[in-house]
């Protein structure tokens, strides 16, 4: 089962194009910094605006630098069927240990849809499923019923859940009778992740831990040790960084705070634009209190 902090990874740019030597350096900081995961092709890494070459290629060179020292959830998601089918045979290929696939966005399946959508995935992929369920992105919300319908598929192994309803582990749970004893539970909600481990969660596929890994990484370690002071301690030095991560559209916020610790440029592709100076002044002054810069 997959624990901890994973990092929903940024794509790091410059000139318009992939910055692969930022981005393999990138990927070993987060490791040596205490990460527990890496999650690269998500939103955060601008998934929506990567080719498909690109983002063959991003989840490749992610795996490689990655070297089997944590485990990498690769982005697979689409709002067509087939073209998730194809990123998660190709995540399979390029050695991933599991995806992440979207709830289908802007199509507005039903819950029979979107249970037929992931069961193709499960059934040609052949590796691990992580489920993304984010109303807000995708406008669709899948039901703690359907989803325990799909837990019964013996890949489909558990939820990023951007729900922000921390009523859902339990209710999911109960829908599964009894049953989902492995099924993992990660929070796609940076605010809400302690509470979300309260509420029986397992982990977070976090945007702050772009720019604070071991913070993100130590906080969800302390829980797991129940050592409950640090926890929360971490957690109320987090909290205004990870308000501040989401000042503008991500990842515009995580990109700039990344770029002052000298790990990339803050550059984005169109339609996002770089984030407005007092957007960036917020995000400065939330990492000078998280004790990220001076």
């Amino acid at each position: 089962m997959f624990k901890g902090s994973f990092p929903a990874l940024i794509t790091p740019f410059k000139d318009g194009e992939v910055d692969e030597e930022a981005f393999r350096a990138f990927i070993d900081w987060q490791i040596d910094e205490g990460t527990d995961g890496l999650v690269p092709c998500g939103t955060t890494g601008e998934s929506p605006t990567l080719s498909h070459a690109e983002h063959m290629k991003v989840t490749e060179i992610c795996i490689d630098q990655a070297k089997a020292r944590v485990p990498v959830i690769a982005g697979a998601g689409s709002n067509s069927t087939q073209e998730a089918v194809d990123l998660a045979k190709h995540a399979k290929d390029a050695g991933a240990d599991a995806v992440l696939v979207v709830t289908p966005y802007y199509n507005k399946p039903t819950q029979a849809g979107m249970y037929a959508h992931f069961k193709a995935v499960h059934d040609e992929a052949g590796l691990p499923v992580i489920i993304y369920n984010i109303p807000g992105r995708s406008i669709v919300d899948m039901t703690p019923q359907t989803m325990a319908e799909l837990a019964k598929l013996p890949n489909i192994i558990g939820v990023k859940d951007a729900t922000a309803d921390l009523s859902r582990p339990q209710l999911t749970r109960a829908a599964m009778n009894g049953g989902g004893e492995d099924f993992c539970f990660l929070s796609g909600e940076d605010g809400t992740a302690v509470p979300f481990l309260a509420a029986g969660g397992h982990g977070c596929i976090s945007v702050t831990a772009n720019v604070a890994p071991r913070l993100c990484a130590d906080m969800q370690r302390a829980w797991r040790e129940r050592d409950l002071d640090t926890c929360m301690e971490l957690q109320e030095r987090l909290t205004p960084l990870h308000d501040a991560m989401f000042c503008e559209a991500s990842p515009g916020p995580a990109k700039f705070g990344a770029s002052l610790l000298g790990k990339c440029a803050p550059e984005v592709r169109l339609p996002l634009t770089e984030i407005t100076d007092g957007a960036k002044e917020r995000v400065r002054a939330a990492m000078v209190g998280a004790g990220l810069l001076n």
